[in-house]
């Protein structure tokens, strides 16, 4: 059974920078895990200040979607059968990764 995590975190970078490093960030993420033995695939798009996002290998996938606000974004993220045991794990990396994209760095 799939298990949908879900991380919000804070930021006051404004919406628009906001925006601007999870765009980066995503575009990175996808030069690190596409092709390479995993054979990882990665899908993104963005409607508004939604991002809609998919990648899997191995037969198992992710989806979710993040929403980009003036003070935090909002991560949700469906993991499959096989992750879900491991989602207090992932959903404590996303919080790492991400509050370390989202720092203000003057």
């Amino acid at each position: 059974m799939s298990k949908a995590i879900t991380a919000k975190i804070p930021h006051e970078l404004g919406k628009a920078e906001a925006r601007r490093r999870v765009e980066l960030g995503f575009g990175s993420i996808e030069q690190q895990l596409g092709g390479g033995a995993l054979k990882m695939w990665f899908k993104e798009r963005w409607e508004g200040d939604r991002l809609y996002f998919s990648g899997g290998t191995f037969g198992q996938s992710v989806r979710g979607h993040a929403d980009v606000t003036e003070t935090a974004v909002r991560v949700e993220v469906v993991l499959p059968t096989l992750m879900a045991a491991l989602a207090e794990t992932i959903k404590d990396k996303l919080l790492k990764k991400g509050t370390l994209l989202l720092e203000h760095k003057a």
